[in-house]
């Protein structure tokens, strides 16, 4: 497969990367540089905002705006400078912060915790124990738990076509199927669908119109996986970094896998050796993806 480096954006912690179909654009963050990006494919135009505090994540709402996730709050946002409060999360752990931020099929945004790795001038900070949790927030900005379990770093948040949610625990290097209740998203019957895969660790993924996972493998994994829902790995995409960390099928017929990637924590030698960490690729997969959901 074909894999292109579009920009070397050099991010420090590249993620959630999403698709806008309507603009035919991406949209991605840095956590430690506090930014947006977009990037128009068509044009190669990009533009960056700066963020009030670490951003973690970013989705895409039904009335055209997104929402944003920092260190503990959601935001409203409207591609411009001002980031609406809409909840809180965790509100009495102050040592948490927020990860990974995904729109649903039912249109809530998915969120995960994890204890903060990161110090207030953007260095890295040790985990300690997992004291991860996941969320759900409907567009009124009503939060609640959907799962009494603990993660060491929540990533990961993919919903089969049989309702089932595929979310992962980068530090457990493991893959998990829950059954969705439906009325309320609380989550039940949980299941390892993939565990200690030799390739890195579990970031972030995606799904094809197929229904399999495309999961960023982080920490030296160098690569992409597609897995099926069952935890069977089916290829292996290699990728010119270490640290491709969120993805997305984009494109006018979603047949572009885009990529971000990280450089956080690696040390100029290593910099010097693989320039491109950091960098946003694009695959040519041969597979097709599905559109992003929406908020609202």
């Amino acid at each position: 497969m074909k894999v292109e480096m579009v920009i070397d954006a050099k991010n420090k912690v590249g993620e959630s990367i999403v698709w806008d179909n309507r603009k035919n654009e991406l949209y991605w963050i840095d956590i430690i540089d506090q930014k947006i990006h977009s990037y128009d494919p068509a044009t190669k135009e990009q533009m960056t905002w700066q963020t009030p505090d670490f951003v973690t994540s970013i989705g895409l709402r039904k009335d055209s705006g997104a929402i944003v996730g920092l260190k503990k709050q959601l935001t409203l946002w409207n591609f411009d400078g001002h980031f609406i409060p809409l909840a809180e999360i965790e509100p009495s752990s102050p040592d948490n912060r927020l990860n990974e931020g995904v729109v649903g099929p039912d249109g809530a945004y998915w969120v995960g915790t994890m204890q903060n790795n990161i110090n207030a001038d953007g260095t890295p900070k040790n985990i300690t124990a997992s004291t991860g949790r996941l969320y759900r927030c409907t567009a009124d900005g009503s939060v609640v738990s959907v799962s009494e379990d603990k993660f060491g770093i929540t990533n990961t948040f993919v919903w089969t076509d049989d309702g089932r949610l595929i979310t992962a625990d980068t530090l457990e290097n493991a893959l998990y199927s829950y059954r969705v209740d439906i009325t309320g998203g609380a989550l039940s019957d949980k299941k390892i669908i993939l565990k200690d895969f030799d390739r890195g660790l579990p970031d972030g993924s995606c799904k094809d119109s197929e229904g399999y996972i495309w999961n960023c493998r982080v920490v030296g994994g160098s690569c992409v996986a597609r897995v099926s829902a069952e935890g069977v790995v089916e290829r292996v995409i290699e990728l010119p970094c270490s640290w491709p960390t969120s993805c997305t099928f984009g494109g006018p017929d979603l047949k572009t896998l885009y990529v971000t990637s990280a450089r956080f924590t690696m040390d100029s030698a290593h910099l010097v050796e693989f320039p491109h960490e950091g960098a946003l690729m694009a695959v040519d997969t041969g597979f097709t993806g599905v559109l992003t959901n929406r908020f609202g």
